[in-house]
């Protein structure tokens, strides 16, 4: 015994014997239509939002089903993201980095975010400002932001910068630079181990 589907009424025990020009008897028509969608603040790569009832018509009259639509992020010009945390790379002067002070950077709600810079910071360190991130999604609050500093080393001087740089390692003792006085201090350890 072999069982399958009616191939003239498809399984659903009736024949439209004069069928409509425009649905061809399918009850339904394919036409374009424009949705708003609502996107909550806080969605993150990969989210799923559900439209109730906008899916795809269902056959001789059924229900329509429900859309589901992906979110892809594009990538932002400046920031990079990881859950509600939002880094950055600041370069800074080596100036700015010896003596300390002060950037600024545009948060993406608007809203300015200053940054202070403590004197003596190395390059690779990472500053954090609390609730500065991405807003947590169907919650309350905000991420972090995380900038990390970048030391530029200049390379267009002036001759006058250029002398008051010379005249600056004419005062250098070596105190200044912990940890290159400490890598150098190990060098000349090495160095001695081999010729004894």
């Amino acid at each position: 015994m072999v069982e399958r589907t009616c191939p003239h009424c498809q399984g659903s025990g009736e024949v439209i014997a004069d069928p409509c020009g425009t649905c061809h008897g399918e009850g339904r028509v394919d036409r374009r239509k424009t949705l708003t969608v609502n996107i909550p603040a806080g969605v993150d790569e990969g989210t799923r939002i559900r439209l109730s009832g906008e899916g795809e018509s269902g056959a001789r009259g059924a229900a329509p089903g429900d859309l589901y639509i992906f979110l892809h992020m594009a990538r932002h010009k400046v920031f990079e993201r990881e859950g509600t945390t939002l880094f950055t790379r600041a370069p800074i002067s080596f100036t700015t980095a010896a003596l300390g002070g002060e950037i600024s950077i545009p948060g993406l709600d608007g809203a300015r975010h200053d940054i202070r810079i403590p004197a003596g910071i190395q390059s690779g360190k990472q500053l954090r400002q609390r609730g500065a991130g991405m807003p947590v999604l169907n919650g309350r609050g905000h991420g972090d932001l995380v900038v990390q500093i970048d030391v530029e080393t200049p390379t267009r001087l002036t001759a006058r910068q250029k002398e008051l740089l010379c005249e600056f390692r004419e005062t250098e003792t070596g105190e200044e630079c912990p940890a290159s006085q400490g890598f150098f201090g190990r060098i000349r350890e090495m160095w001695d181990d081999l010729t004894d």
